[in-house]
């Protein structure tokens, strides 16, 4: 493949997406970014606008790839010089902004999998256009981990103070269910919806694009095989498969975006994975479709359409 296309990972917030990136940018010939959300947008004066509503903090992932590649390092003063040179680019477009980050890395194949892309066709369209020989990993997890891993983060996020109806976890536990109307919801958190929702809109678009530029991977999976998996995904890719290679990805840790950056960007990754070890061996437990849900008081369990999708993906 072309060394100045990205790959995209493609999933919800709070799967294996950013253990998977960190571990893929571990390769010889490859490197994780965090989380730029650049493709909610147009252009990178939209981005900035963008950063100023949103109820996260969108901008420090860009800021810290920036302060990694163009000023030498992650500290408050690099963070700095980072956001002057962003800003004194305002004028282009988050595509190009991409492609210079992708030529800066040269001769290495820029990783990244900013959840937010997931949430709007026109996000993912946009990438498409933009890269329009990029390649597409859609990284799926049973939908029970998913919403275990979602109410944990929420139940840590919401520890110290109550979260606001806007913040994004309450959002994503707020989705309602496959053909429900909002209403019919009650109040009830459940992030099915969200599994759901939003792995079907990968789904949609990953079927308008040429196959052989996108592949479905079970994150479960893709960790439990190891080196068979890890090899697999690399074989796809167009990238070296020895042992060496194989070797490097196994240590996400080493990444330069595994923990936090400095106060006035730390953000970018996985907070809930910055604490070791940066893989669960919980992960790969068995989980079933069938049965009540831990996280609803009532009996209810998995929607049949939720059920229906996921056996799609191999899950039982």
């Amino acid at each position: 493949m072309n060394t100045a296309d990205p790959v995209f990972i493609l999933a919800p917030p709070c799967t294996f997406s950013w253990i998977v990136c960190a571990m893929l940018g571990q390769h010889p010939e490859m490197y994780a970014l965090p989380e730029l959300h650049l493709f909610s947008v147009e252009t990178m004066a939209d981005w900035w606008e963008l950063c100023t509503r949103e109820s996260f903090d969108m901008d420090h992932g860009l800021v810290r790839a920036v302060a990694e590649l163009y000023f030498g390092g992650q500290t408050d003063r690099t963070a700095s010089r980072a956001r002057g040179w962003l800003r004194r680019r305002a004028h282009y477009t988050t595509g190009l902004m991409l492609e210079a980050i992708a030529d800066r890395l040269r001769p290495l194949t820029p990783v990244e999998k900013s959840p937010s892309i997931v949430y709007s066709p026109d996000s993912l369209r946009r990438a498409f256009a933009m890269f329009p020989t990029a390649r597409f990993l859609h990284l799926v997890s049973h939908p029970r981990l998913y919403c275990q891993s979602v109410m944990q983060a929420l139940r840590e996020a919401a520890s110290d103070q109550p979260l606001p109806a806007s913040h994004w976890l309450v959002q994503l536990t707020s989705y309602p269910q496959p053909g429900a109307k909002p209403t019919d919801i009650g109040g009830v958190l459940d992030p099915q919806g969200a599994w759901y929702s939003l792995n079907m809109t990968i789904t949609r678009f990953l079927s308008s694009i040429p196959e052989q530029q996108h592949r479905t991977v079970k994150g479960e999976d893709l960790v439990a095989n190891g080196d068979e998996g890890l090899r697999s995904v690399a074989a796809w890719l167009g990238v070296r498969t020895d042992a060496e290679a194989v070797e490097r990805m196994k240590h996400p840790e080493l990444s330069a975006y595994a923990g936090l950056g400095p106060s006035s960007a730390s953000f970018g990754s996985d907070i809930f994975l910055c604490k070791a070890p940066l893989v669960h061996p919980d992960w790969v437990r068995s989980r079933s479709l069938e049965g009540p849900l831990s996280w609803r008081a009532d009996v209810s369990g998995f929607s049949p359409e939720v059920k229906r999708f996921a056996q799609g993906f191999g899950y039982s």
